[in-house]
């Protein structure tokens, strides 16, 4: 299987916190996905992994926070990062507010 890199990137949000995104193009679909793409985006706050983006082999794509995971809907690469960094700078306000 052929494999390239996209992305590789640590975003740093502040003190104790930053998001990770690494992006790949497959040759084919990792199964359980429709798509020619493998990802793993994670927020991590203080040590803490709050929020991950992910597909893996016969799970597909998925969210997951701190206390559920839940299917994602992967339309492209990026609406996935768009998504994704919405939502974490949302945990981010939110956690900077209390």
């Amino acid at each position: 299987m052929r494999v390239a890199l996209l992305i590789r990137e640590r975003i740093p949000f502040g003190v104790g916190a930053f998001a990770e995104l690494v992006l790949w193009r497959l040759s084919s679909p990792v199964p359980g996905s429709s798509h020619q793409f493998k990802y793993r985006l994670a927020f991590v706050l203080r040590d803490e992994c709050v929020l991950r983006y992910g597909n893996e082999e016969g799970k597909g794509d998925y969210r997951h926070t701190s206390s559920k995971e839940s299917t994602y809907v992967f339309e492209s690469p990026e609406k996935l990062i768009q998504d994704y960094l919405r939502e974490a700078r949302r945990i981010y306000r939110e956690d900077s507010n209390s």
